[in-house]
Formats: C-alpha cells, sequence, structure tokens
C-alpha cells in the first residue's frame, strides 16, 4: 500500500456523505482499523519502501490521517447536531395531556437477588475483585474434571446433575466454578474475582432449589494465605449482611481446595429466640488444590490461591430472617414489596 494506490480526497467526500452513525462508525473502521484498516495498512508497509522515499511517504500518510480523523470528528457533530433536532420535534411534549395521578402510582424495584448481587460486585469491587461470567450450559470437563472431581468420584453424586440429551457430556452447571477454571486460563497471577450466577441442581425444599444463585470468588498470587481469606470474607459478608455477626470456620471437604473450610455464622435474632445461639453454616471456602490450579495453566509451584463459595438465597434468608427460600420464585407482591 503507498499514498499513490489510494484516493485519499475519495475517502474525505465518502465520511462527509455518511448518513449515520453506523455508516460513519463502518468508513472509520474500514480506514483506521487495527487490523483491516486500510490507512493502517499503508502505515504498516511504510518498512518495505526504499530509506530514501519512507520519510516523505511517511510524512504524507500522516497528514492524510489527520485529515480523515478531523473530518470524522467534524461529521460525527453535524450528525449529532441533526439527530438532536429531529428528537426536538419527534419527542415534542403535548402540554394538553393530564398527567398520572402520582399519589396512586406505585414504583417498581428490583428483585432482591439481582439487587443483592449488585451490592455482592460493589463490596468485592471496592476490594480489587473482578466480576467474570461465564455459560450456564458447561462442559463436564469444566464442570467437573477440571475442578478435580473426576467421574464416579463420590462429589458428583452430592450435585445431582442435570445433563443435556442434545449435547452429550454437557450439563446445566452446578456451580459456578467453571468460570474460575476459565478466568485462570486467560489472566496471569496475581488477580482476584468473583463469579455470581444462576446454578442447577436436583433439589427441592424450604431451603433448596432446582435453580438457585452463587456466587463464588478466586484469589491467586504469590504469598496468598487462609489469613486473607478470613479477613476478605468476614468483612465482605458483614457489610453484605448488615450487622456485626461471629463467625468461625471448620474443616471441610471440597475436592477443589486444600485445605477446605466451611464458614458458620452465630445466629442472633431480635426478638425471636428460635435458633439463638445456633451455628448456621453459609459456605464453603479453602486454598486451591494444585491441580486445579494446574488445570487453569498457573504454576502451583510460583502461586497459591483461596476461592470460597455461597449462596445469594441463603444470604438473603440469613439477612432478612426469610424462612422459605421458594418465596423468592413465586412473585408475590406483597412480599417483594417488603423489600
Amino acid at each position: 500500500m503507498t499514498v499513490t494506490t489510494m484516493d485519499w480526497n475519495a475517502q474525505i467526500e465518502r465520511i462527509r456523505a455518511a448518513k449515520d452513525s453506523t455508516a460513519l462508525d463502518a468508513l472509520e473502521l474500514q480506514m483506521l482499523g487495527r487490523k483491516q484498516g486500510v490507512l493502517t495498512d499503508a502505515l504498516k508497509a511504510l518498512g518495505s519502501v526504499p530509506p530514501e522515499e519512507r520519510k516523505e511517504r511517511g510524512r504524507e500518510l500522516n497528514e492524510w490521517k489527520e485529515k480523515i480523523v478531523a473530518a470524522l470528528a467534524k461529521r460525527r457533530q453535524e450528525l449529532g447536531h441533526a439527530s438532536l433536532s429531529r428528537l426536538a420535534e419527534d419527542d415534542a411534549i403535548d402540554v394538553t395531556l393530564s398527567l398520572p395521578d402520582s399519589a396512586h402510582a406505585s414504583i417498581g424495584h428490583l428483585h432482591l437477588i439481582p439487587e443483592f448481587i449488585r451490592q455482592i460486585e460493589e463490596v468485592f469491587g471496592r476490594m480489587g475483585f473482578d466480576v467474570a461470567e461465564g455459560p450456564e450450559v458447561e462442559s463436564e470437563e469444566l464442570n467437573f474434571d477440571m475442578l478435580n472431581i473426576p467421574e464416579n468420584h463420590p462429589a458428583r453424586d452430592m450435585q445431582d446433575t442435570f445433563w443435556i440429551d442434545e449435547l452429550p457430556g454437557y450439563v446445566l452447571r452446578t456451580h459456578t466454578s467453571p468460570v474460575q477454571i476459565r478466568y485462570m486460563a486467560e489472566h496471569t497471577p496475581p488477580f482476584r474475582m468473583i463469579c455470581p450466577g444462576r446454578v442447577y441442581r436436583k433439589d427441592a425444599d424450604a431451603t433448596h432449589s432446582p435453580m438457585f444463585h452463587q456466587f463464588e470468588g478466586l484469589m491467586v498470587g504469590r504469598d496468598i494465605s487462609l489469613a486473607h481469606l478470613k479477613a476478605i470474607l468476614s468483612t465482605a459478608l458483614r457489610e453484605l449482611i448488615g450487622r456485626d455477626v461471629e463467625f468461625r470456620f471448620r474443616t471441610g471437604f471440597f475436592p477443589f481446595v486444600e485445605p477446605g473450610l466451611e464458614m458458620d455464622m452465630l445466629w442472633q435474632s431480635e426478638g425471636d429466640k428460635e435458633g439463638e445461639g445456633r451455628w448456621l453454616e453459609m459456605g464453603g471456602c479453602g486454598m486451591v488444590h494444585p491441580n486445579v490450579l494446574s488445570n487453569g495453566n498457573i504454576d502451583p509451584e510460583q502461586f497459591r490461591g483461596f476461592a470460597f463459595g455461597f449462596g445469594i438465597e441463603r444470604l438473603l434468608m440469613i439477612k432478612h430472617r426469610i424462612k422459605d427460600l421458594r418465596v423468592f420464585y413465586e412473585g408475590d407482591v406483597r412480599f417483594l414489596g417488603q423489600f
């Protein structure tokens, strides 16, 4: 690509004639795109130009680039003004219309679960945690094998998986842990992340549902310890629950962490003495198993990390003293209106 093989004046005229922002974006990508922009390619091709011509051609190309950028900005501004003018005509307020009776108007709000997920992301975001997402239909390899849960492992029976008939080897994910594997494979430590989302297990009673919500977290670095895990979880959960509660950590088994811990909260009632002084299980956590780090392309000899997982509905039940999980999904406005 050389200066002479492209009529840059014609390209600028095309910019000036763009009818809307979509066409303008396409022209900008065509000319200045990093991978396929013709002007970008021309600048990259300067390396093959003879040294005695390179300086002059480079100067010319940079001048055309400045003109193209200026033409794009000017046309974008013109289109913006035109859009505002149309909006003023098309979206005019009819002052003769009667306003609704605000005294009787009901104002909606987010459901408890997405609102609580926002709060979780905010609390952990202030601690430097990224938010990651992943598919709800997950491969058996990512949902189990790469999390140190091989075939015939008893931990699979505990999760009572929904398998996908049309996709052999795929399941409705039983936890959001596969997102951790995906994140590790794409990021270099140190890092910290959480992954909230829907998960599926064949449970159904007052405290379990076939579909529910989890948020899991992962922190990996060179000197990560259980002390970091306890400090972060205690601080975050006290803020999410909204009161100063007492926690304890006890040993528990989870295939993807070693050592594994379960986090309990001391139940504190206000007026209702039922369950007073009882320890209530909240979630699991622990140091990431070396096999899981290796499956995420992380050297367990160089890095360590901790992981944790909590049920969002369970935390909401604790926070608001809700006794039956099923009320979250019934859509009863008498329940939802309380929050």
